[in-house]
């Protein structure tokens, strides 16, 4: 007999197996301890997910899902690359600063194999195309220098998640209290877009 799906019971297994895997790591996430959390017994977890890998990869196309239209808002792939840039920024930031436990979820599942598995679904997504179209614009209007994706990255965003991260810690590198500011913020992202410009 199969038994009927409820989405906010896996709405609920879901929310906890998030909290369960920033408190106590990947490691800590058993079914048997989620289902009791989530008030569910551990039958009804594989109604919704095939087995644990099947729920840690569906938990982060959820997230994905819902980070990639945060990251859109306000954003024109027509938009000139500083503009384009500024808006990715603070709609990043704005994400990392309102859902720490989603961005802190999302960052640790991208070190996993699992990861792969969901890039290869989400290849080709409409928020990729929208940002090779904003990308290839600024090339071509030698706003940008063309580079490896890779180094693109590396150099346009890297920044902004360290920043990120020492504010979600409080403290810099020296160990010394650390408070993100918007002028910090502008002022790191102007020497991005120097040093990505041809």
């Amino acid at each position: 007999m199969m038994r009927n799906r409820d989405e906010n019971k896996k709405d609920a297994i879901l929310e906890h197996a998030l909290k369960t895997i920033v408190q106590k790591g990947f490691d800590g996430l058993s079914m048997q301890k989620l289902a009791k959390a989530a008030g569910v017994s551990p039958a009804t977890i594989y109604i919704y997910f095939k087995d644990r890998d099947d729920l840690l990869v569906q938990l982060f196309e959820v997230h994905m899902t819902n980070y990639f239209g945060y990251i859109m808002r306000g954003l024109d792939p027509e938009m000139d690359f500083a503009t384009g840039l500024k808006t990715q920024w603070r709609n990043r930031a704005d994400f990392v600063m309102k859902h720490p436990d989603v961005a802190h979820f999302m960052e640790h599942f991208t070190y996993t194999p699992l990861h792969y598995q969901v890039v290869k679904k989400i290849k080709g997504n409409a928020t990729g195309n929208a940002m090779s179209r904003f990308v290839q614009k600024a090339i071509r209007d030698k706003q940008l220098v063309a580079m490896p994706i890779e180094v693109y990255w590396s150099v346009a965003f890297a920044p902004l998640y360290n920043l990120l991260r020492w504010n979600k810690i409080g403290n810099n590198m020296a160990g010394e209290k650390f408070k993100l500011t918007d002028e910090m913020m502008e002022q790191t992202l102007a020497l991005v877009l120097k040093a990505l410009k041809p």
